[in-house]
């Protein structure tokens, strides 16, 4: 009897992080080219531009310690402010801050080294990158206008980094249509009209042992102003495109199974009541500043009378 030879499975794809010069081949925009982002390259300039500015597809400069790797994810939550967390999330490792975190003593006081990662959900992110780099103003599109400076501050090319398309964990057919096996059940994905404005917006960076989370939506976000540095307390915002129950529920499930570790705390009740006496000591005593100074009017007043 003939033995029957086993034919080896093919290695697995290697999927990329970031994109960079190299990113962009024939192969590769072959297999792109009919995706809308962030999962592909549709509308996307045929000469890949935009990716001939980044030279490098490390997401750091240096190796990683040669020990337990502690990351912190950083959003802009009102949670954060009061929290006093700015030196806890600083002793982490690598610091990711979402949404423009951390601009505020309270949650970012030094890191010497900043990357800015797009998540490239739209062909402005990529036009908004460009003007990043090349330190230039928005030239078109949306943001036409815009300083990108005002945002990043001046950063060197090698600051700005994008997230590779390979990287965003959704499985896209042959025709460019999307299915969601991998995005958390919410019956707002049932919408077909709809459904196309969800975007992942964690990310897949597999670098860290350990894992804390920042500023991110609690079951008490009643207590806390929506973002941090709300100048007055705003309620929570939920927008049509963005489960936030769904993301809550996630959280806690990862907090609870010991995966992450997340930021939870209740309000302080005592500084604001303590701040509703001084306030109401500071009116009574406006109050009886207000009568002496009437009650010394009147007097003067009868005394040039008589």
């Amino acid at each position: 009897m003939t033995p029957t030879r086993l034919t080896p499975s093919p290695p697995p794809k290697q999927v990329p992080l970031l994109q960079w010069v190299g990113s962009f081949s024939r192969s590769a925009w072959k297999e792109l080219k009919n995706r809308p982002p962030p999962y592909g390259w549709k509308g996307f300039p045929a000469h890949g531009s935009a990716l001939s500015l980044l030279n490098s597809s490390r997401l750091f400069d240096h190796g990683l310690p040669d020990r337990c790797v502690r990351c912190a994810s950083v959003g802009n939550g009102g949670i954060l402010r009061g929290s006093r967390q700015g030196k806890n999330i600083d002793s982490h490792d690598f610091v990711f801050r979402m949404n423009g975190a951390g601009f505020t003593t309270n949650t970012m006081n030094k890191r010497p080294q900043i990357k800015y990662i797009f998540i490239p959900s739209d062909l402005r992110d990529y036009v908004m990158m460009v003007a990043a780099v090349r330190g230039q103003v928005v030239a078109s599109g949306k943001d036409r206008g815009y300083q990108p400076w005002e945002y990043f501050g001046d950063k060197l090319p090698e600051h700005f980094k994008i997230l590779h398309p390979d990287s965003v964990d959704r499985s896209i057919g042959d025709d460019g249509v999307a299915s969601f096996p991998h995005f958390l059940s919410s019956r707002q994905l049932a919408n077909v009209r709809s459904r196309h404005l969800y975007v992942p917006s964690t990310g897949a960076l597999h670098t860290c042992n350990q894992v804390s989370a920042f500023g991110f939506i609690t079951s008490n976000y009643g207590e806390f102003s929506e973002l941090y540095y709300d100048s007055w307390r705003r309620p929570l915002r939920f927008y049509a495109n963005h489960d936030l129950q769904v993301e809550r529920r996630l959280w806690e499930e990862l907090h609870r199974s010991r995966l992450l570790r997340l930021l939870q705390r209740r309000r302080r009740r005592r500084r604001r009541r303590r701040h509703v006496v001084e306030t109401l000591i500071d009116t009574l005593f406006d109050c009886v500043l207000t009568c002496f100074f009437l009650l010394f009017s009147s007097v003067v007043y009868f005394h040039g009378k008589v």
